[in-house]
């Protein structure tokens, strides 16, 4: 049986959770890096969007949210991040980051984790842009962000991960956009104050997961090989 293809993108947030998704699953997936200034021509067909990530499914699959035969491709396409996370954990979830035996906290994590994606995620396209031009407003971009990294912060306080004790998909699903957040003026973040957050995010960075999925390999169109990722 063939195995699922994932475009991704290394430093791409939304690929990368995807990824740690899949290797969080230990699901394997034939793994095509790619740069979006030089897109494969087999990516733009499976899915017309062309952004990363893009996962196309064996015949077999059966969660997906779109299908490509129209476009004449094999099989299914998945081209949303948290699609593609939700299809790999609904696939094995080894970790139990769903949380299973408590359907209605996946709902609440799907719904935070939408209020990031669109809320935060646009003050931190702000705050990264007032960096990189040195605008004059870059303390009123940070302030918007730490509207949202204040919820974090309280969460874990009460415990070591977002949603419980334990590690699930709303940990995931943020870290990449959380690290992004710190990258961006490195020494406020250092001394910022946020100790919990920044014991999260620095057990994540330094783990063995991420070392994995943050791996570089040869971009696919150039070396034509693909890398069977997977989680251990």
């Amino acid at each position: 049986m063939a195995l699922p293809i994932l475009y991704s993108l290394r430093n791409c947030p939304y690929a990368m959770r995807a990824r740690i998704a899949i290797f969080k699953s230990h699901q394997p997936v034939a793994l095509r890096d790619v740069v979006l200034s030089n897109k494969p021509p087999e990516m733009i067909l499976a899915s017309p969007k062309a952004t990363v990530p893009i996962l196309v499914l064996n015949e077999e699959s059966e969660i997906v949210t779109s299908v490509a035969s129209e476009a004449g491709t094999k099989g299914k396409i998945i081209d949303e991040s948290l699609d593609v996370m939700l299809w790999a954990l609904h696939e094995s979830d080894p970790h139990d980051l769903l949380h299973h035996e408590t359907p209605e906290t996946l709902a609440q994590m799907l719904s935070f984790i939408t209020e990031f994606d669109v809320e935060f995620k646009r003050c931190l396209e702000a705050y990264k842009c007032a960096k990189r031009y040195h605008e004059s407003n870059i303390i009123e971009c940070r302030t918007a962000c730490e509207h949202y990294i204040l919820q974090l912060e309280a969460r874990l306080a009460q415990h070591d991960f977002l949603t419980s004790s334990r590690e699930s998909l709303l940990d995931i699903a943020l870290l990449p956009f959380i690290r992004q957040f710190a990258r961006i003026e490195r020494q406020w973040y250092l001394q910022s104050p946020y100790p919990n957050l920044k014991k999260w995010l620095n057990r994540y960075l330094q783990s063995s997961m991420f070392t994995k999925v943050m791996a570089k390999h040869p971009l696919w169109l150039d070396s034509g090989e693909e890398v069977i990722f997977v989680g251990q």
